[in-house]
């Protein structure tokens, strides 16, 4: 099973988090065993996490030929705060992706919690 779908069923993002959010601490968890796209959408450009796959733009993302072909795949979005990155998820959802979760509280709470972000 992979990683991030164990971490997920166990819960072990947050008992607050909702089921689609990942925790900083479950992210970089998950990151540990990457088995899945990791998708910045914040415009500008203001850090990324490190093993981030792409960045789309969480406006141009709809048309982007940059995501998997794959609907079933997982993908895992985030920008500074949550705002952009649930409308990025609201995007693809809506384009047929089913296995789509969001970094709760963006690069922003990445920091907070002590993980680095890169300014590349």
């Amino acid at each position: 099973m992979r990683p991030l779908l164990v971490l997920l069923m166990l819960g072990l993002g947050s008992a607050m988090a909702a089921p689609n959010l990942l925790t900083p601490q479950a992210l970089a968890a998950a990151l540990k065993h990457k088995s899945f796209m990791l998708i910045n959408v914040h415009v500008p450009f203001e850090g990324a996490i490190a093993g981030t796959d792409a960045f789309i733009p969480f406006d141009a993302i709809k048309s982007s030929s940059r995501l998997p072909r794959d609907h079933a795949a997982q993908i895992v979005l985030y920008c500074r705060s949550g705002r952009m990155s649930a409308i990025a998820h609201a995007t693809l959802h809506t384009l047929g992706y089913a296995n789509v979760r969001e970094l709760q509280g963006g690069f922003d709470a990445w920091k907070q919690a002590g993980f680095p972000l890169s300014q590349r």
